[in-house]
């Protein structure tokens, strides 16, 4: 599969990477700065790619708050500098975006057509990354993703399981709702797209939501994670998990208080089923613990 995957070190690149093969193209950020235009034209020029997936993003939610221009250049700026190379070359760009483009104030599932409303610096960088990709590039397909967790980065799952491993008791936001999302699923959903338009099958570009299900709460995810990692033998006891409400855990950056994004266009209209985000758990949980061993 001729792709360039950018950002191959990341929860989702690193997946994009193992599942893509042999044919596939995957540069990390020493590989590749998305922040550096004509880095970006003069390796899509030399690989030729069918597909570019920029999995390459600024993630650190807070750090944002303190480091704004670097966010900017990569969540703006690089997605920018894609679309305007892809375009020139006639190239489809697929991107990922996430649920925090939204200020959570609705009560049921966010619609692609709802209006963005950013609350922090990383939102807003992911915000105007997306609207540079519709400014500047007609063939591309952002997918927006929620609460991502697997075997590589930083993430909640680790972190509830490194906590659980330390304290007796925890204390977890109980107010804020969402979908987790497994990086592995959203890997396979944006490899079968660039599959499909590949093998010559049509593609209706645009922007999509696509989440794991059931909903839930951080305080419910805390709980499959430790109870789940009981099971496995990864930790000796439960923790004592206390729910909580934001105000009681403030943080530099403000989140969503309601992450749900409706997946029905995904699924109507590009084929991508949506997974169970427990069993995802499960798989990646179970990779930790083969790592450890």
């Amino acid at each position: 599969m001729r792709v360039l995957i950018t950002g191959a070190a990341g929860q989702v690149g690193s997946e994009l990477a193992n599942r893509a093969g042999v044919h596939a193209i995957s540069v990390d950020r020493q590989q590749l700065d998305i922040t550096d235009a004509v880095a970006v034209l003069q390796l899509i020029q030399m690989h030729k790619p069918a597909v570019v997936i920029n999995a390459a993003a600024y993630t650190a939610v807070d750090q944002a708050e303190q480091d704004q221009d670097r966010a900017f250049a990569v969540n703006r700026d690089g997605p920018h500098h894609l679309a305007v190379a892809c375009r020139t070359l006639g190239i489809p760009l697929l991107h990922l975006s996430t649920d925090y483009v939204f200020d959570g104030c609705k009560t049921t599932p966010y619609l692609e057509s709802d209006p963005a409303a950013p609350l922090g610096v990383y939102a807003r960088s992911k915000w105007e990354g997306e609207q540079q990709i519709r400014l500047h590039h007609p063939e591309h397909l952002i997918l927006r993703v929620s609460w991502v967790f697997g075997t590589r980065g930083s993430n909640f799952a680790k972190t509830i399981l490194r906590l659980a491993r330390e304290r007796p008791e925890l204390r977890v936001i109980a107010d804020q709702r969402g979908c987790p999302t497994e990086a592995g699923a959203i890997a396979g959903a944006l490899l079968a797209i660039a599959k499909q338009h590949i093998d010559g099958g049509s593609v209706t570009w645009g922007t999509y939501h696509y989440t794991g299900a059931p909903e839930t709460t951080w305080y419910g995810f805390a709980n499959e994670i430790v109870e789940q990692a009981v099971l496995l033998g990864m930790i000796e006891k439960k923790p004592i998990i206390h729910p909580i409400t934001t105000s009681e855990y403030p943080l530099p950056a403000p989140r969503p208080a309601n992450s749900l994004l409706d997946c029905t266009q995904a699924e109507r209209v590009l084929g991508l089923i949506r997974q169970d985000w427990r069993l995802g758990l499960q798989d990646v949980l179970k990779n930790l613990t083969s790592k450890q061993t």
